[in-house]
């Protein structure tokens, strides 16, 4: 199995929807850390799985999306409580729908807050 990754960083606000989360429930920033790895067994003609510049792009698209947002106020969260765990998905779903996944097997996402939690979602397309 080949794996392709890359990584970026952006800041973006929400605050958590659950009742007793203290601080955590008022509106804040975090550093997010967005990790996108692709996974498959068959590389193209030129020794790829995906070409890196073009995932670059796609991922810093969905970074610029986030940046400097209130994840709460975005219809993908609408109902949500803005979590890594649905963070993780959302971005996954979202950089699904984008790239050619003809030779993939998994997508997975993670997302980091501050270099202290992170949380991971893999799509089989």
């Amino acid at each position: 199995m080949y794996a392709v990754a890359v990584e970026t960083e952006f800041v973006a606000q929400h605050f958590l929807t659950v009742p007793d989360c203290g601080p955590e429930n008022e509106l804040h920033s975090h550093i997010y850390g967005l990790d996108v790895a692709f996974e498959g067994t068959e590389l193209d003609e030129h020794g790829y799985l995906l070409d890196i510049e073009e995932i670059e792009a796609e991922v810093e698209r969905v970074a610029a999306r986030y940046r400097d947002e209130t994840l709460n106020d975005l219809p993908e969260f609408e109902g949500l409580n803005p979590s890594v765990e649905h963070f993780s998905r959302i971005v996954a779903e979202s950089i699904g729908e984008r790239v050619p996944t003809d030779r993939l097997d998994a997508i997975t996402v993670t997302v980091g807050e501050d270099d202290i939690a992170r949380a991971a979602y893999t799509l089989s397309p």
